[in-house]
């Protein structure tokens, strides 16, 4: 499936406000909060049972990171933006800061 075709079908599985701000809102705010069901997920692994990580773990893990997608790719679409430009961008970004070689560091514009 490429990314596009992903962000056209999870629009066919949002609810819609009559607000477009209140829906901008509500994707915003879901990146964040499954996001941290991903890391609250991580932690349990890693802090009660050793980082000791089981198929289901797995499958629980992949169902968070894909609400993450979901809300991301409505989010993005609000704005007008495609997860295929998104993601071309990002690994653009990417590339050039590696061929520079300043991977590390802060800044987004390094």
């Amino acid at each position: 499936m490429q990314f596009n075709d992903y962000q056209n079908k999870a629009l066919t599985t949002a609810l819609n406000h009559p607000d477009d701000l209140m829906d901008k809102t509500i994707w915003v705010l879901g990146i964040v909060g499954e996001a941290g069901e991903v890391v609250e997920k991580w932690k349990k692994l890693v802090a009660y049972r050793d980082g000791v990580i089981t198929s289901e773990d797995i499958e629980e893990l992949k169902k968070e990171l894909g609400d993450v997608l979901w809300y991301i790719a409505l989010f993005a679409e609000s704005l007008g933006l495609k997860l295929e430009d998104i993601a071309q961008l990002n690994l653009d970004k990417l590339a050039s800061r590696k061929e520079r070689g300043v991977q590390k560091g802060s800044g987004d514009n390094r």
